[in-house]
């Protein structure tokens, strides 16, 4: 498949991009430094580069930073399917494989949270620690999204996402300006700047993609009651059992700063938890420097407290 858009979703870079196959499909990634692995998985409604800050903070700590483009999203494959979580957390630890390493540092964001949570559970032995970003623990999630009348309501995007064809044509309207709203309506006082934000509206917009970035959340969604959720909600009970690093935004509207709280429970392991005061739902973009020192202390202490 060729990319359809490099310019948007390779930008230049000290990177390196590469096409990895694993799961069977082919996945974008940008690379850069040596050393242990760190893999970052982006978030809605974003691609690789919402991680570009921390691709050069890692590498020049000494880690071997790989960002990736989700199944669907950015330089990735667009397939039919294979977006129900389960499928999407194999994709990241195929990778990981496919990049020749025993194990990673796994670093998600919102939707590559989940993911992330997903993924150390299914497939501990291949992620060594886990740090988790604006996203509570799966059943977490499920619980609030069901229970708590403001989570529901703060994550409303989630409920239109299930209508057909809709959300897609919303998405990719007047150049993905939807896209531009939620950003900085998800951002807290430090709002990005407009070149990064017409840059997350330019991959939107390349064909497929919206509809690829919808349908992970139309699963979540309609699997609350079907067997195949019920069971994915099962899984999630066994726990995590390396250790994790979970960071939240004071300011996030999108995802509470109670819903996230607790996912504790599920870790039998070091987890520490860490409110970014000020920031909202994107706190490695709002606040770069801080966010990436945070993450590369904690990564690099050789015993993270509880």
């Amino acid at each position: 498949m060729t990319d359809p858009a490099p310019s948007v979703v390779r930008p230049e870079g000290p990177w390196t991009h590469r096409d990895i196959a694993a799961n069977g499909a082919r996945f974008h990634i940008a690379e850069l430094g040596d050393g242990p692995l760190v893999m970052l998985v982006h978030g809605f409604p974003q691609f690789w580069w919402t991680w570009r800050h921390q691709l050069v903070a890692l590498a020049d700590a000494g880690f071997r930073a790989v960002a990736m483009d989700l199944r669907g999203v950015g330089g990735s494959d667009r397939t039919p399917r294979g977006y129900d979580p389960a499928n999407l957390a194999l994709d990241i630890t195929g990778v990981i494989r496919s990049l020749g390493e025993p194990d990673a540092a796994l670093v998600g964001h919102d939707l590559g949270g989940y993911l992330a949570w997903t993924a150390a559970a299914m497939r501990p032995k291949l992620v060594r620690r886990l740090a988790v970003v604006s996203m509570p623990h799966p059943r977490r999630w499920r619980s609030a999204m069901l229970r708590d009348h403001r989570q529901t309501a703060a994550a409303s995007y989630i409920w239109g996402f299930q209508r057909p064809w809709i959300p897609e044509r919303q998405l990719t309207a007047d150049d993905g300006a939807l896209v531009g709203r939620l950003i900085r309506d998800w951002s807290g006082p430090r709002l990005p700047d407009d070149e990064a934000v017409e840059t997350y509206q330019q991959a939107m917009c390349i064909p497929s993609t919206a509809h690829c970035s919808i349908e992970p959340y139309r699963w979540l969604v309609r699997s609350l009651a079907r067997p195949d959720g019920i069971q994915f909600n099962r899984r999630m009970k066994r726990p995590v059992r390396v250790p994790t690093l979970h960071l939240h935004g004071s300011l996030d509207p999108v995802t509470r700063t109670r819903s996230a709280a607790g996912s504790g429970e599920y870790v039998e392991a070091p987890y520490r938890w860490r409110l970014f005061d000020g920031l909202g739902h994107f706190p490695h973009e709002e606040d770069p420097v801080g966010f990436s020192a945070e993450l590369v202390n904690w990564l690099k202490d050789p015993e993270p407290d509880r």
